[in-house]
């Protein structure tokens, strides 16, 4: 058995102290095999919340992949949104986008934020054929038996939650990651976590939100997801803060 503890919307700059403390334990105690954070480690991408991220994500002590979210990228500067836009995660850079391969698991990145986009709300998913070729690569990659599961921070079709993604490009990339053999796909953005199977002409593929840990909640408390992989099973279990 696998088991994966999947967290995302952590927010320094508007993080819930108790909410990083209450999951510090749970990994300290309870040492998942690897932690996923899909998104959003920052408010507004300053330097001082990206070096408490990393302070916080170090002191977790267990393999972890982080991809970026639409909050992580420059804010105020526009010069540096363009320019720059990931010069503030190079000290997280082992961490950032970084595939892992556990004994029968391969957990691979899929960029789904933009620096710019032809619609007023940039905060929406975009999916790049550039970007989703580098993630198909990885997964044709896996080795033979493996599940894969995609870590992204946008959903890649809306799921009913009260937020949503309205992610360009989505959609072919969810066909696309099917027929070449992901088994799931994890996202956070929406702050409310959720767990359905998406047809697609290649088969069903499971789609798994994880809520927040921080101040910014939306339907369901401060929680993450524990992903057990049995078998040919993959069980999710929402864990929020006050009921676990």
């Amino acid at each position: 058995m696998k088991r994966l503890f999947h967290v995302s919307d952590i927010h320094f700059g508007a993080e819930d102290r108790a909410a990083l403390d209450w999951f510090a334990g749970r990994v300290a105690a309870e040492q998942p095999d690897a932690v996923i954070v899909t998104g959003d480690l920052t408010m507004r991408a300053r330097a001082a919340e990206f070096a408490a991220a990393q302070a916080w994500l170090e002191g977790l002590e267990r393999p972890i992949t982080v991809e970026v979210g639409n909050h992580d990228l420059p804010y105020f500067n526009l010069w540096a949104r363009f320019v720059t836009p990931y010069r503030r995660y190079r000290a997280l850079e082992r961490m950032i986008e970084r595939p892992l391969d556990l004994p029968g698991l391969s957990i691979v990145p899929l960029k789904t934020t933009a620096r710019f986009q032809m619609r007023l709300n940039w905060s929406k998913g975009n999916v790049t054929r550039r970007a989703l070729s580098a993630t198909l690569a990885q997964v044709e990659a896996s080795p033979d038996g493996h599940r894969v599961l995609i870590a992204c921070h946008h959903p890649l079709v809306d799921t009913g939650t009260r937020s949503t993604s309205r992610t360009r490009g989505g959609r072919r990339a969810l066909e696309a990651l099917a027929a070449a053999g992901a088994h799931a796909v994890l996202t956070g953005h929406v702050h409310d976590p959720f767990d359905i199977m998406h047809p697609t002409t290649a088969g069903p593929v499971r789609l798994i939100g994880a809520g927040t840990l921080s101040e910014r909640v939306r339907d369901t408390r401060p929680s993450f997801n524990e992903i057990r992989l049995v078998d040919e099973a993959i069980d999710i279990r929402v864990r929020e803060m006050g009921a676990d």
